[in-house]
């Protein structure tokens, strides 16, 4: 099976591609594409070639399906979203499938049955949308990030606001957020993986590596550093160095110039 992804978040592109081959090693995504202008291009020029494709309903460059207003494309797609189930009941497409974000193992698994079952019967499915209903959802339900954490100080648990993080790390498997003003560190009950893919609002944090994730208001220099990675010098104190990974300096620069 061949797949497109069409997402404009690196991190949760790589993220689905992962999963889907665990779901399915015999699948071959043959690229990952973040604005409407080229997945129009790509879908119209290899449709033959394509088997299925997924789609993020907001990309870089406007909503997915301008797609479909500048090609024919009658094969099925999958679209993705980070809006609630309520909300994606209201604009039913004619689509193979949605996945809600944070995407689910047993929920992709469950899409690509479908995909299958649709293919083995020699079924089209053309995505349709009623395009003023899709705006006035996506206006009134945007994505909710999480506004605060409970932290462990002592014996005693506290909470922190969301925006008084300066950076989160995590050090042999526990996580840890430090403060903006302080520089004290909290130990909190989520994983690196659940903060980037899930918990934080992606236009104010970003994971500059395995180990972390840094707040964008924190950032006051960033420096080349050796083996074209970054490095980035903050304005609270700190130890050590925060550097970004070689695959992840692309992306942190387009972030930076949002």
């Amino acid at each position: 099976m061949k797949v497109l992804i069409v997402e404009d978040e690196a991190l949760a592109s790589e993220r689905l591609e992962q999963m889907l081959i665990h779901c399915d090693d015999t699948i071959e995504v043959l690229d990952s594409i973040d604005t409407v202008k080229d997945a129009a291009v790509f879908m119209d020029s290899r449709r033959d070639e394509l088997d299925l494709v997924f789609l993020d309903i907001q990309l870089a460059d406007g909503k997915s399906f301008e797609i479909f207003n500048k090609i024919n494309y009658p094969k099925p797609v999958i679209f993705t979203t980070a809006y609630d189930e309520y909300a994606l009941k209201a604009f039913k497409l004619n689509s193979v499938d949605y996945l809600l974000k944070p995407i689910k193992k047993d929920e992709l698994s469950t899409a690509l049955n479908k995909f299958k079952t649709i293919s083995a019967n020699n079924r089209e499915v053309q995505p349709t949308v009623d395009r003023d209903l899709l705006e006035r959802i996506l206006s009134q339900n945007p994505k909710k990030y999480k506004q605060r954490f409970l932290v462990k100080f002592g014996s005693r648990i506290q909470f922190k606001n969301t925006n008084e993080a300066a950076y989160f790390y995590a050090e042999d498997k526990i996580c840890y957020l430090i403060l903006k003003h302080t520089g004290k560190k909290y130990m909190i009950d989520h994983t690196l993986e659940e903060l980037a893919n899930e918990l934080l609002d992606p236009q104010h944090f970003f994971r500059i590596s395995r180990q972390y994730i840094v707040n964008i208001d924190t950032i006051q220099e960033v420096k080349s550093y050796q083996n074209n990675r970054l490095e980035l010098l903050l304005n609270i104190p700190y130890s050590g160095k925060l550097v970004v990974s070689r695959s992840r300096t692309a992306d942190f620069k387009e972030w930076l110039n949002n």
